[in-house]
């Protein structure tokens, strides 16, 4: 069964741009091979990280979308776990959070749809009773 996954790998900041190219064709020809489909590959550009990794302060971000079964996504992690440059990765499966998402979207539209119409059928409601003034105490 095909799920979508966001992979999102750290490579080490002194890889030359070509090296970090073939380290990503490498990672799709991995996945369309078992089978799946990449959606999309967004190069994040070189961030500065949280805490210090394998004796660095930064590195090179790419994430993934790819939409692939179980096994694939077990080849591509085993890959980037042995791969040398990547000096960290995390797979999360992200097609159960579309959906919640998809279907909170779907439940607001319905709500603004049935609380604009008696708003608008309903020109004025009627005046609320004016409170009592506060009594002052006199010493």
């Amino acid at each position: 069964m095909s799920r979508l996954y966001e992979v999102m790998f750290i490579v080490r900041p002194d890889a030359a741009e070509e090296d970090v190219d073939k380290l990503i064709a490498g990672f799709t020809t991995s996945v369309t091979n078992g089978g799946g489909a990449i959606k999309t590959v967004e190069k994040m550009g070189r961030r500065k990280l949280a805490y210090m990794v394998r004796k660095f302060n930064d590195g090179n971000y790419v994430l993934m979308t790819i939409e692939a079964n179980g096994a694939v996504v077990l080849e591509l992690e085993r890959r980037l776990r042995v791969s040398e440059p990547v000096i960290k990765f995390i797979t999360v499966r992200i097609d159960e959070e579309e959906k919640r998402l998809a279907k909170v979207k779907a439940l607001r539209g319905t709500r603004r749809k049935v609380s604009a119409e008696p708003a608008a059928a309903a020109p004025s409601a009627a005046p609320a009773a004016e409170a009592p003034e506060p009594v002052q105490a006199s010493a």
